[in-house]
């Protein structure tokens, strides 16, 4: 007999095997329903309690365990002894399904528990049930889709209630695609050992990919969300991503956020991310600072049902937080004032509705501390340096960092040795007349002067141009007022050492204009293509400044002994001297600038219009340097002045800037570039020189009196 035909004879002794019982008499169920399945009182005591003996024939008929008999799982018994066994053997489960053990790691001790004192143990027929056992696949099951929930929560009633009002559980309830059960997570070693161990770095870990298999991997749950993909994910560059990712099991990751079974929507009001339960959420780890949040006055805010005040998320960000010290983070020196603080104390609608000002951050914004951040420094102080963080408390309050009582000791962090003169002034300053009248009237007295001077320079120098423009197009296309014919002579204008002065005096203006402006104004396009090209340099603006400021005074300084020490330079100082005869000359222009008379003014050395702007500089020197020192030294000034004077100064300072910047632009260099005279420039401020020509324009007087002097000395 070939080995192909034995195959159906052993299946058949296989299956006599399985439904016989074993070392017994052949017992058919229809022997044991005699009276298990006629009479439903039947029972037993057992562990103090009454255990029913009977069973539904329908019942076991339509389980998963039809084709078994009793004695099938019931090994041993005698059917002719009442009672049948005396030490019953326990069902062995795992006989026929012996990878169940490891398909329920959920319930580590499945294979050791028992029924004790009434309580039903870990077992199968705990989940399962007994003889009405179904396939987990048919949905009425007790761990069928339906009721799968149920059956946990015979033994798991409380997590089982929070899960069913969690926003998981109503998804699952209203059948949403991809909402989980308890299975859907707990068939994974996700929680704590028997022992209650603390979670390991590494199963927190397999927490976080449980929760993204769905919120990220899953395409049907990430569809029904708000936040994207990138929102979620970003959880892993967190401080608490890297840390968990380094080992450190204290870092949270999504359920010690938005919890559990008990998971809602973070703008549900029971959820632990909504504004009112963050502070206690984050509180777990950080104990100390969230009692502090809950003292200031958002954490008072809050408390009293505020949804506009911060609380941590807002401030620190939530799948995104950064350790404070990290630049891109939006609590870093350089950022809090701009992303953090800046959103609510801007805002029109916050202004409105809580009577807050909104002008906080611009008036801080244009403070030297405001300057300062925005031209990239992260030692100048921010709101948090001075307002505090989590301890933030209104301005009237004795405990707070900015009370006046307590401002000196806030100030002195950074100014060591502060005192109560720092307090003399107003960090935020708004210039109105109102809040600030020094400074506004400091404003305004410059705004108009420059409005009114730069105005009259520009409408002088448009007459002027017109009118000299005017004479050389008739000269060059109509020949009509030739200019007398004059020699090839050069004539001195500027000696080697005054040449040098001017070099420096230029020089060191450019770098001031650059560099003050920079300090001023960082992000203008300018000075913000200068910092992406080399952000070190950038940084070296004040410094530049600074020494720039040193070379302007040495070189005034210079120019100073040049007068009193040499005979040239006295000469100088005899002939830019304003005279009764610039007024005369003043008059005479504006007549031929308004075509009241046909004749030009006639100067010598140096006319009013060299005059005017030779003193405007003198004048502009010494304000700018007697401020620049104030602003350099600004604790020691502060302490003399106190910070209402060193506002001041600041103000003259930049008003002073902008006033000499705009006269060098619309007076010197028309003058001295744009001038129909000179164009395309008056060369004497590299050569020393200037042709007989210009002499003649421009100087005539001077070159008469220079003839006269030659002619003498001929004679």
């Amino acid at each position: 007999m070939t080995a192909r035909r034995w195959i159906p004879i052993l299946a058949a002794l296989a299956a006599l095997a399985w439904a016989a019982p074993v070392g017994a008499a052949a017992v058919i169920d229809a022997d044991c329903l005699v009276c298990h399945g006629e009479d439903p009182t039947l029972s037993m005591k057992q562990g103090g309690r009454t255990v029913s003996l009977y069973v539904q024939p329908g019942v076991l008929a339509s389980s998963a365990h039809a084709t078994l008999t009793c004695v099938r799982c019931h090994a041993g018994f005698n059917p002719d002894d009442t009672p049948h066994k005396a030490n019953i053997t326990p069902i062995r489960c795992e006989s026929c399904h012996p990878g169940a053990p490891a398909k329920h790691a959920f319930h580590a001790a499945l294979l050791g528990a028992q029924e004790k004192n009434g309580v039903p143990g870990t077992t199968c027929k705990s989940c399962h049930g007994t003889h009405a056992v179904a396939k987990v696949a048919t949905p009425s099951a007790r761990l069928g889709a339906r009721e799968l929930d149920q059956s946990c929560g015979r033994c798991h009633q409380q997590e089982v209630a929070h899960f069913e009002q969690s926003a998981h559980g109503r998804a699952a309830a209203a059948g949403q695609e991809g909402a989980p059960r308890c299975l859907s997570c707990h068939d994974k070693p996700i929680t704590r050992g028997q022992n209650g161990d603390s979670l390991s770095a590494a199963t927190k870990l397999d927490q976080e990919k449980l929760c993204l298999s769905c919120h990220l991997d899953d395409p049907a749950v990430r569809a029904r969300m708000t936040p994207g993909a990138g929102f979620i994910a970003a959880y892993d560059q967190s401080v608490h991503g890297k840390a968990l990712r380094g080992g450190n099991a204290k870092a949270p990751t999504c359920a010690d956020c938005h919890g559990s079974h008990e998971m809602a929507k973070g703008f549900e009001p029971g959820s632990k991310a909504s504004k009112q339960h963050i502070s206690a959420t984050c509180g777990k780890c950080h104990e100390k600072v969230a009692h502090v949040y809950d003292q200031s006055v958002h954490g008072a805010a809050v408390a009293a049902g505020s949804a506009e005040s911060p609380s941590c998320t807002d401030c620190h960000g939530e799948h995104t937080i950064k350790k404070a010290k990290d630049p891109d983070s939006p609590v870093a020196a350089a950022n809090v004032s701009e992303q953090v603080c800046s959103p609510c104390h801007s805002s029109v609608r916050l202004s409105a509705k809580y009577g807050i000002r909104n002008d906080r951050f611009k008036t801080f914004e244009d403070s030297f501390h405001g300057l300062a951040i925005r031209g990239g420094s992260v030692s100048a102080a921010n709101c948090a340096s001075c307002h505090g963080s989590h301890d933030i408390l209104p301005s009237k309050d004795p405990r707070s960092t900015i009370h006046p009582s307590r401002l000196a000791a806030t100030c002195g962090k950074c100014h060591p040795g502060a005192t109560a003169a720092f307090a003399e002034g107003k960090v935020h300053l708004d210039m109105t007349e109102k809040d600030d009248p020094p400074l506004y009237w400091v404003a305004l007295v410059y705004t108009l002067l420059i409005v009114g001077t730069i105005g009259g320079m520009f409408v002088h120098n448009a007459f002027d141009f017109w009118q000299k423009a005017r004479h050389h197009l008739r000269v060059r296309r109509e020949g009509l007022a030739t200019p007398a014919p004059t020699g090839g002579g050069l004539y001195l204008r500027m000696t080697v050492s005054e040449r040098v002065q001017h070099t420096l005096l230029v020089v060191s203006f450019v770098v001031l204009v650059l560099t003050g402006f920079a300090l001023r104004w960082p992000e203008m396009w300018v000075f913000e293509g200068f910092r992406r090209f080399s952000n070190t340099l950038f940084d070296l603006r004040g410094v530049v400044h600074r020494v720039a400021g040193i070379v302007l005074v040495a070189a005034s300084l210079y120019h100073l002994w040049y007068m009193a020490m040499t005979p040239r330079g006295r000469e100088f100082f005899r002939d830019i001297l304003p005279g009764r005869g610039d007024l005369k000359d003043i008059a005479g222009a504006l007549k031929w600038y308004l075509g009241l008379s046909h004749e030009r003014p006639r100067f010598g050395r140096f006319s009013y219009i060299e005059k005017s702007e030779y003193w405007a500089l003198v004048w502009g020197t010494g304000v700018m340097g007697i401020t620049g020192v104030i602003l350099w030294f600004q604790d020691t000034f502060i302490e003399l002045l106190s910070k209402l004077g060193w506002d001041i100064a600041r103000t003259v300072h930049f008003y002073e800037a902008v006033l000499a910047t705009l006269a060098i632009l619309v007076w010197h260099l028309y003058f001295v570039i744009f001038n129909p005279d000179v164009y395309p420039m008056n060369l004497a401020w590299f050569t020393g020189k200037i042709s007989e020509a210009e002499m003649e324009e421009e100087h005539p007087l001077e070159l008469e009196e220079i003839r006269r002097r030659e002619q003498g000395g001929d004679s």
